[in-house]
């Protein structure tokens, strides 16, 4: 159930627009940075889509890049790969969901690009979008988190709040 609907009754179409889902390998096609944010709402034009991108928490992002929407005419493979991983959850963000999927965002990313994402995160969720955030680095996905899951080998073996479990000894021991 996702805000009192049982998803089993919902079309593709309505289950697509309630979750979105980020991949742990970049996702970014090799067209335009605009092209790649239109698909996450396919039927927008050019205007569309960049007002549904400042809509979508999308501006800081674009106005990151070099030369801020210059930069959205540009080849998205050509972006850094913690830029392709923004403009991947910015394409996410467009379908404007409830719950945001995202598997292993630092994967691969310098340590300051890790911290940007995971700002980026917490900004995503204060805005009221819940996220499910799968992630190998524990201390920052604890440190972002308000609950936490931890896995062996494909078994739940702990959950709890995760302030609780960044103090827990047995999860320092094992994951930080």
């Amino acid at each position: 159930r996702i805000g009192g609907v049982d998803i089993r009754s919902m079309t593709a179409e309505q289950l697509a627009s309630t979750i979105a889902f980020v991949t742990q390998n970049n996702t970014v096609f090799e067209q335009s940075v605009i092209d790649n944010i239109r698909l996450g709402k396919p039927d927008a034009t050019f205007e569309e889509v960049s007002e549904a991108a400042k809509a979508a928490r999308c501006h800081d992002f674009i106005m990151a890049l070099p030369q801020g929407y210059e930069t959205m005419l540009g080849r998205g493979c050509t972006l850094s790969g913690g830029e392709q991983q923004m403009l991947a959850i910015g394409r996410a963000l467009m379908a404007d969901p409830k719950i945001l999927l995202l598997d292993e965002p630092s994967l691969g990313l310098a340590p300051i690009l890790v911290k940007s994402i995971f700002n980026t995160v917490r900004e995503i969720n204060r805005s009221g979008v819940t996220v499910i955030l799968v992630e190998q680095n524990a201390k920052a996905a604890l440190k972002l988190a308000d609950r936490g899951y931890v896995m062996e080998v494909g078994n739940m073996v702990l959950s709890g709040r995760a302030d609780s479990l960044l103090r827990n000894e047995q999860v320092r021991r094992a994951y930080l």
